[in-house]
């Protein structure tokens, strides 16, 4: 887990103007939306070098807004150890129950979840639609699971050791899969009918082996579901999983975008039909995993009336009109912008670069 310094990062879902979301159903409507948050393998909930900053970085931002930062286990240790070894479906189940328990989410919630914690929470949306999540942000998630751990950032390296050998050795053997967090969320595609058939959790939750109605309808109920993903990430293999894009099957070399997967083209998911409706939102940086510059905050909006999007965020630069995608603090990027451009680019400017790679520019500086 990155220092605070790399991760001053503020992302919650939004109606245009400032400050954080606001539901019209709610009863009271000028309170902030909650914000449910879940944190990545070999972190915990309320470490003050990781998730205890943003979640202190997001209060002292959004005045009276209520931040929930979930703690697997009874300690901190436990749930450090339980991003490892607690069985996935077991800690959605938690989960749902926290949240159902919660008084102050039964009106509804955005959640952001880090790394791993990106593909649980969606696990949560799609499992459990009460209380209602209202837009989801998953920063570094692996939603098409993984076929490497380059890099595992937990406190032990003996621990990664261990990890790597048995997901080597046999990911998809019953007990590996009931007992090892990351072998549920492996996806082999060089022996896809094997992880279709064994993988207890992301095989489930992605439809592989039918379609559940119930996890379709509710993903598609998110107002937004916001996916960042990090380019020069040196965890996460590959790194497009962190956009739903995968290996193309059968060879562990070439991927192939979401658009262009099985899951999409078939729409077992809804994705295909979000994706239309302008409900996905696919974000880039550079930097390594859940790295971030200190300069940078990501704000996932619905989109702002035409033209009054004027200073949006206290320090912004210029005045923006933008899409559904995000705002930064000063300058936006445009996916056209060559690399020769972006080197002319002022170090500020570099450090607020962010811009939806997939369809046409959607911001305009002015």
């Amino acid at each position: 887990m990155a220092s605070p310094s790399c991760l001053w990062l503020l992302a919650v879902a939004l109606l245009p103007g400032s400050g954080a979301a606001r539901a019209p159903w709610r009863l009271d409507p000028a309170a902030p939306l909650p914000l449910v948050i879940w944190h990545g393998m070999g972190d915990s909930c309320c470490n003050p070098l990781s998730m205890g900053a943003i979640k202190k970085m997001v209060e002292e931002k959004i005045p009276g807004i209520y931040v929930l930062s979930l703690e697997i286990g009874k300690t901190l240790m436990e749930d450090v150890e339980n991003s490892f070894f607690l069985n996935v479906n077991s800690q959605v189940t938690t989960v749902c129950q926290i949240l159902a328990k919660d008084p102050k989410l039964h009106q509804g919630y955005n959640a952001m979840g880090f790394s791993q914690g990106g593909q649980f929470l969606r696990a949560v949306a799609q499992r459990c639609p009460s209380p209602p999540m209202i837009n989801l942000i998953s920063i570094g998630g692996q939603h098409q699971g993984v076929y490497g751990l380059p890099r595992c950032p937990g406190e032990s390296s003996h621990i990664c050791d261990l990890i790597r050998k048995t997901l080597n050795a046999g990911a998809y053997n019953k007990a590996i899969q009931e007992r090892l967090v990351q072998a549920e969320y492996w996806h082999d595609p060089i022996k896809e009918d094997t992880y279709r058939n064994h993988s207890i959790f992301l095989a489930d939750i992605n439809q592989e082996r039918g379609v559940n109605e119930s996890y379709k309808r509710n993903l598609m109920a998110l107002k937004k579901f916001v996916m960042v993903k990090f380019l020069n990430d040196s965890i996460v293999d590959p790194v497009d999983s962190e956009w739903f894009g995968f290996y193309r099957s059968g060879q562990a070399k070439e991927t192939i975008p979401l658009q262009e997967t099985a899951l999409y083209t078939q729409d077992r998911l809804g994705l295909k039909e979000m994706d239309n409706a302008g409900q996905l939102v696919f974000l880039a940086v550079e930097g390594d995993h859940l790295q971030l510059s200190q300069s940078m905050e990501i704000l996932a909006s619905t989109p702002p009336p035409e033209k009054t999007y004027q200073h949006f965020l206290e320090d912004c630069s210029a005045e923006c009109q933008c899409g559904p995608t995000a705002v930064l603090e000063g300058s936006i990027l445009p996916q056209e912008m060559g690399r020769s451009q972006q080197d002319n680019l002022s170090s500020h400017q570099k450090s607020c670069i962010f811009w939806d790679q997939r369809k046409e520019p959607r911001y305009q500086v002015t």
